[in-house]
């Protein structure tokens, strides 16, 4: 049975990645922002384990997790979670940039250097679920493309620093997928929104459990999955 840490379990991708892994029987530890949502995520996943820390504060994520029992091993360390707040580069404030590279590259990379010791025991994997902003940035996604090419470069290094311990990385690059983080984007943009027109969540998960699920000695580096029509 192998263990997952789970960031953003509560909806969307995570929660369609959570859902499968538990399914198969795995063991399940859900990243809560607090106490309240974690128990509900406990009620969502009966059986699962939670660990609580403010993503958007990563500096505090070592003193919430020192106050806390992590797992000994870690299997899969999976970044799910993530903020988006659209705008022109001319308007968008500090406080706009600081609360998106907190939450979708500080975090990450905090999460990642406290529950390293774990995953080398392992030797597991890191995956970070990325965006197609993450490849190319476009007209009002400059916080959140920024954000997303900085989790790219982190997870480019990690695989070449952790290699030597067995731990595999990759990084999920999905194109506009129905979830309610895509339901905000729309909003933003002032679009009618058809979940019909991109991809499921359960085809993301699909694509990530393909890479968890490749033989010792094999590792999926970099994925695109993109919604066809």
């Amino acid at each position: 049975m192998a263990t997952h840490v789970i960031t953003g379990a509560g909806s969307g991708i995570g929660a369609a990645v959570a859902r499968r892994l538990g399914e198969r029987g795995d063991d399940l530890w859900l990243w809560a922002r607090d106490a309240g949502r974690a128990r509900e995520l406990v009620k969502q996943y009966p059986g699962a384990r939670t660990l609580v820390g403010d993503l958007a504060e990563p500096e505090r994520l070592s003193w919430a997790l020192g106050h806390q029992s992590p797992p000994d091993r870690v299997d899969s360390l999976l970044h799910i979670a993530g903020v988006v707040d659209l705008g022109p580069v001319g308007e968008l404030t500090p406080a706009v940039w600081r609360a998106t590279l907190a939450a979708n590259l500080m975090a990450p990379a905090e999460l990642t250097r406290l529950l390293l010791p774990q995953v080398r025991a392992a030797r597991g994997h890191v995956v970070f679920v990325n965006s197609g902003a993450g490849l190319h940035a476009h007209p009002q996604w400059g916080a959140y493309a920024a954000s997303k090419h900085g989790l790219r470069a982190l997870a480019d290094a990690l695989r070449g620093e952790e290699a030597g311990h067995g731990v595999r990385v990759t990084t999920v690059y999905p194109g506009r997928t129905a979830t309610p983080m895509q339901e905000k984007v729309h909003r933003q943009e002032g679009l009618e929104y058809d979940p019909e027109r991109w991809l499921t969540a359960e085809s993301v998960a699909t694509t990530v459990l393909t890479a968890l699920d490749l033989p010792p000695g094999s590792e999926i580096t970099d994925l695109t999955v993109r919604p066809t029509g």
